[in-house]
This record gives structure tokens, sequence and C-alpha cells, in this order.
């Protein structure tokens, strides 16, 4: 789905870990006023769109993690899958000492690459980076805890914009799990991947997850599940926007959708207004007028196809090493890695 910091770790509510720093890139104010200016476009285009991030306040991490243990819900446990029987692999082939998780919420998923790179008596650094400084934080002192010896640098900031502030140095794996590339259409997915590469250095690695084309009716299964916890999660869009811009969605006026659309290989989510109706957000001194329904999209997740994958990755100079797909072919794993810049014969 989306860019997720999912359920609170046990333990620490703040930073308290002598091995862990935090790097603060991104500051509550900074989110509220790149929502206000996103709400400001969006919500006056046609048809309306906000992006995905917004879905992911507290309630809405809580719900998305409910989504992921949902039987209809099958990527993270496909990836999970993956993971367990392929980290040993992946810390052999990256030899890495510095690993650097983009959307790292609680980074559950991360441990089989931490461990498997402990085990191989590598791993020196994790690097978390993710929007909510409260989870990180939390999460970075668990990883710092449960590792004894390795150094936990936090960055708060958003992926799209902060890239360049991940410290350097070190043999280092990115991974980029949970399918969250497919949430950037084509051309801000090419520029994500280009800038990710041009911050990595020659030998390091990156562990990409993506989920793969298969039978619509299973995709959209997966979107439309049937305890109405994914319809919670997307709706819950309408409180983020009344709570920080002093909106006045009524929720039971709006329903969700999700459909996949073949032409673009994604699912999209939606929101549809159930009537006409007029919202007003306050601290935007603007309101919006919704017909009856019309629909506002709140994410894309793109299936992809094994050559697109490998084809993207290379367009943003990366190399392809592996290719890892679940028993079923639902998701797939990528390793790719930034080869040694050549040199100019003389």
């Amino acid at each position: 789905m989306a860019i997720a910091s999912a359920r609170e770790p046990r333990g620490h509510d703040r930073l308290e870990h002598p091995r862990v720093t935090v790097q603060v890139c991104l500051r509550p104010s900074d989110l509220v006023s790149a929502l206000r200016t996103e709400a400001k476009q969006g919500l006056s285009l046609r048809p309306r769109e906000m992006s995905p991030k917004w879905l992911y306040d507290d309630r809405g991490s809580l719900l998305f993690d409910e989504i992921t243990r949902l039987p209809e819900y099958y990527p993270t446990r496909r990836e999970r899958e993956i993971l367990l029987a392929h980290a040993r692999e992946i810390a052999e082939l990256t030899g890495a000492d510095t690993l650097v998780e983009l959307g790292s919420g609680t980074s559950e998923k991360t441990r089989f690459l931490l461990s498997a790179l402990a085990a191989a008596g590598t791993l020196a650094r994790f690097v978390p980076f993710d929007v909510s400084e409260r989870i990180l934080c939390a999460s970075a002192a668990q990883v710092a805890e449960d590792y004894s010896g390795i150094a936990v640098h936090a960055v708060v900031g958003d992926f799209e914009r902060h890239l360049g502030m991940l410290p350097t140095g070190g043999r280092r794996l990115f991974a980029f799990l949970g399918g969250t590339l497919g949430n950037f259409k084509p051309a801000p997915r090419r520029r994500f991947l280009s800038e990710l590469s041009a911050q990595m250095a020659p030998g390091d690695a990156l562990l990409l997850g993506t989920d793969l084309v298969k039978d619509v009716a299973r995709v959209e299964a997966a979107y439309n599940d049937s305890a109405g916890i994914t319809a919670a999660f997307n709706l819950n869009l309408l409180c983020v926007l009344n709570r920080a811009l002093g909106g006045n969605f009524v929720l039971g006026q709006f329903e969700h959708v999700a459909r996949f659309n073949p032409e673009e290989s994604w699912i999209e989510m939606l929101v549809r207004a159930r009537c006409a109706q007029r919202v007003a957000l306050k601290r935007l001194e603007m309101s919006v007028d919704f017909a009856e329904g019309e629909l506002m999209r709140t994410e894309v997740s793109t299936k992809f196809r094994p050559a697109q994958v490998e084809a993207e990755l290379g367009m943003a100079g990366l190399s392809l090493r592996r290719f890892w797909t679940d028993s079923d072919g639902d998701f797939a794993l990528s390793l790719a890695s930034k080869p040694a810049a050549r040199t100019a014969v003389q």
C-alpha cells in the first residue's frame, strides 16, 4: 500500500539509548505546511487527488497494521516469506556493514536483514528513515537494545525530499520494502530511483520490494477486505483533513472505492461522494464542491512485471543481481547494485 509507520513498538516512547543518534530533517510544522500546499492543489484538480502519505496519522498507521494481518492482504506475508528464505544470501552477496531502511516504521521485517548481517559479522550501523519522529525513536532504541554493538543513526525525513541527508560511508544496503515504490506514478518513480541511485556509492546495494501483476480479482480483494478495515483506513484521510485544515467532511457522506486500472496496471483507492455537497476547509479559506458520485483519488499501487522492474532499475543506473519471488509468484524482492564508475580510456 503506502508509506507505512505501523504499530508502535514496545518500550521506549522517546530516545533513550546511548548508541542511538537522531537527525531531524522534518518537523511537524513542515508536515502541516506540506499538507496545506498539497490540499490547495489536489482539491482544486479534476479529478481531485491527494498523496497516500496523508493516510498515515496515528490512527491510519494502526489501521494499516491491521490491514497487513487480514487474510485478503497478501503482500506483507509474501514479502516476509522471501526475506526469511533469502536474508542470509542477501547478507553474503552485499557484505554490507550499514543497513539503510527507507520508510522504516517499526522495522519489523527488517529484522530478518539485521539478523542475517549480524550473523555474517558485518553489521556495524543501522539507519532507519521515516517521517514519524516518535515511532522512529522508539524503534531505533529497540533495535539498538536488541543488536549489541551496532550504532543506530535515525533520520526523520521525507524520502522524496531528504535522501541527500542520509549518512555516507561504509558499504551500504538500502532497503525499500513493502511495495511502496508502487505508490509513485511513472515519472515520479523514475525520478525517485534516479535520486536514490545518485546517493549510492559504487558497491552499495538496493533491496527493492514490488508487488507483481496477478489475477485482478485477487488484487482488488486485497484492497476491499470483508472486514471493512481498508475502507476505514481510506476514509481516515478525511479525518486528517478535518483536523489539520479545519475541514467539515462528513465521513458518512463518502464511501471507499478500490479498483484495478488495467491501462496503468495499478490499483487506485478513491473516496466517492454519496451525495452532492460543499466541504469547507477553514484554515485554507476555501471550499470544495463535490457532485454526487464524484471521486477523489487517495492512492495508486502499481503492480509490476519482472522485466519492468529490471528496466526501471537500469534506467536509474543500477544493475540487477538477483530477483526472488515468493512460492506463489505474488511479490518480488530485487537486489541491485551501484556499479563502479567507468574510467575514460586515455
